[in-house]
């Protein structure tokens, strides 16, 4: 039986969609162009840059155009003055995907003639300061920008700068560019706890900076910079190149661009050993990153170049044979460790031991930083609430961490860090005569290592929250001269570690809680004066007797009743009188007809009793007989 025509083409097809189904997905980028209203394409790659968005203050403006092949040609940035937003300013970009990072920010200068001074300010990432700009960066390409490897596992990128007072950041564009889980791992060490910064990265041999999508490199290696090198400063060293194919360059997780192999720097006979320095910050670690490839054609066999390669005087790697550890010619080896520096300088030398000189590809150079423990992030949600529902003037920077980096803590809220479950809390408010306004909101029970708060002196107005009694550690309690109103709620009574309340000036009203009374006998110290309405303790007025919920609602229904039967009462006593006046007027119109009345009864009256009169003479004269008549 002959199988169909198509039946190969179907099996084909089949093949191809279910590689794509399981096909690695492409890195998660964000790149954003800062102070831009739109997006923004850039030549030579056409590389997108999504317009601004995500920062919580700062003014947009037009950035300098200074020479510099590293800065994106971007127009525009984002600076942020104390004024506009307070000393820290963030990016938070979120729905990030959870995941390895490579995040890298560029600064700028203003293009205004007011601004002709370059700023210095510190950058952090998730909490973590990894970089002060120093004095001189606006001049030196490889300073222009910060670059940083980061653990991104809450969904969220934050990207804060702080002010250091030597002028307001400025900032160009950030890349948020993901990258392989296992990247750079150098160690037990390495892992979610760690970032690493990048202090140098450099493609020897090389006379134009590039980056990996130059070399047309895998955009899981997060599109890095690699700054030219021809001479590692010994005159006599010399770059090689080469266009042949360079084995096992791209290999995950790392995915170096192969092109980076193809040139190199060879010491000659003048100078044998290799030698490169940098200025590091002393008493760090830094993770140390070396690349090799055999191109040059006189080196054919294992053997015929060895050497010996030193961090600051000290033997890391003894007796490197390139063809013997990478396998072949033309095959990438790449050699990591990670060193303490005490001192302020880092010295990489290559020393040969036998056969040719030393020769090197790249260097990279990565300062270990530890990874702050963060805030709570519910109590980071109640200052923000707090911030929002008080009005906090924009000078106080309520962006990002409140407690890290520990350099530029906020304003305001006390940290304090828990070795034992290894985590930053706030124990303490101090936002006293600030120009507050607004009301207290109920999150601040959120804010549960509180031990003392002090809001006097600003214009907070409502019911002090209930929930303030769930404060347990709270010590101290200062909301005096504000304008809350209501009484004080009996929860604060539960408050049984508190040694001091201010409550006055300030418009409460009904009983002190009585549980407060009894901590007067045991030191504690109240101020309840300025506050008309509240009485129960000594100093105050008396209180009149407590009335039950029950009792109050009977007082009210009957008071009720009684004013309304004293409408419905003096209602009827009202029509009762406009009736009797109504009849007065009608008797006072029929007078004369009434008196004429009267006179004519009163006549027949007379006129009936005289004929009476008479008719009772004539019966007794008849009775009499005629004697009377004689």
């Amino acid at each position: 039986m002959r199988m169909p025509r198509f039946l190969p083409w179907l099996l084909l097809l089949f093949c191809l969609a279910i590689s794509t189904c399981f096909a690695r997905q492409g890195p998660w980028v964000m790149r954003i162009s800062c102070g831009s209203r739109v997006n923004v394409n850039t030549a030579p790659t056409n590389t997108r840059w999504n317009k601004d968005f995500a920062y919580t203050g700062g003014i947009p403006a037009n950035a300098t155009k200074y020479p510099s092949f590293l800065t994106p040609r971007l127009p525009t940035l984002r600076y942020f003055p104390l004024s506009s937003g307070g000393p820290n300013n963030c990016y938070n970009i979120r729905r990030v995907p959870k995941g390895h990072y490579t995040v890298r920010v560029f600064f700028g200068l203003i293009e205004e003639p007011d601004f002709n001074t370059e700023p210095l300010f510190d950058i952090s990432v998730q909490g973590t300061q990894v970089y002060s700009l120093q004095a001189g960066w606006s001049t030196n390409d490889d300073q222009s920008f910060v670059e940083a490897q980061v653990f991104l596992l809450d969904h969220t990128a934050s990207i804060c700068f702080h002010s250091t007072g030597h002028g307001d950041p400025a900032i160009t564009s950030i890349e948020i560019l993901q990258i392989d889980n296992q990247a750079y791992r150098y160690g037990p060490a390495w892992g979610q706890g760690t970032i690493l910064r990048t202090a140098t990265r450099l493609s020897c041999g090389n006379g134009k900076p590039k980056f990996d999508v130059d070399y047309s490199g895998d955009h899981w290696g997060g599109d890095r910079f690699w700054g030219p090198i021809t001479s590692l400063g010994s005159s006599s060293d010399q770059p090689r190149s080469t266009e042949a194919g360079i084995k096992h360059a791209t290999n995950a997780p790392n995915f170096y661009p192969e092109a980076l192999y193809q040139t190199a720097i060879v010491s000659t006979d003048a100078q044998p050993d290799l030698a490169y320095t940098m200025d590091v910050e002393p008493n760090r670690n830094y993770s140390i990153w070396l690349h090799f490839a055999e191109i040059d054609a006189t080196v054919t066999d294992v053997g015929k170049r060895v050497f010996d390669i030193l961090v600051n005087s000290d033997v890391q790697f003894q007796d490197v044979d390139i063809i013997k550890m990478s396998g072949g010619r033309y095959t990438a080896l790449v050699l990591n460790t990670t060193v303490l520096v005490n001192g302020r300088t880092l010295t990489i030398t290559l020393h040969p031991k036998e056969g040719q000189y030393a020769i090197i590809s790249a260097i990279e150079i990565f300062e270990v930083v530890i990874a702050e423990t963060k805030t709570l992030s519910q109590e980071v949600a109640a200052l923000q609430k707090l911030k929002t529902a008080l009005a906090l003037p924009p000078r106080f920077g309520w962006n990002g961490d409140p407690c890290v980096p520990q350099q530029h803590p906020w304003n305001g809220a006390d940290c304090q860090f828990d070795r034992t479950n290894f985590r930053w809390f706030i124990d303490g408010l101090g936002l006293d005569n600030q120009g507050l306004r607004g009301s207290l909101p109920n999150d601040i029970i959120k804010l549960q290592s509180l031990q003392s708060i002090n809001l006097s002196g600003n214009s907070i107005h409502g019911a002090i929250p209930s929930s303030i009694g769930k404060l347990t550690k709270l010590e101290a309690l200062d909301l005096s001269y504000n304008s809350f109103n209501g009484s004080i709620p009996a929860s604060v009574g539960q408050l049984t570690s508190l040694r001091r309340l201010n409550l006055n000036g300030n418009h409460l009203s009904g009983r002190v809680p009585a549980e407060l009374g009894g901590m007067l006998l045991h030191g504690a110290t109240f101020n309840f004066t300025d506050n008309a309405g509240l009485c129960g303790i000594p100093g105050l007025r008396t209180c009149g007797p407590r009335l039950t919920a029950g009792a109050k609602i009977g007082i009210a229904f009957a008071a009720s009743v009684a004013c309304l039967l004293v409408v419905v009462c003096a209602t009827c006593w009202w029509k009762r009188r406009q009736n009797i006046l109504r009849a007065q007027q009608i008797a006072a119109r029929g007078a004369p007809y009434a008196k004429a009345r009267t006179h004519l009864s009163h006549d027949i009256q007379l006129t009936r009793h005289y004929n009476n009169q008479n008719h009772h003479s004539s019966r007794t004269a008849a009775e009499n007989g005629p004697s009377l008549l004689s």
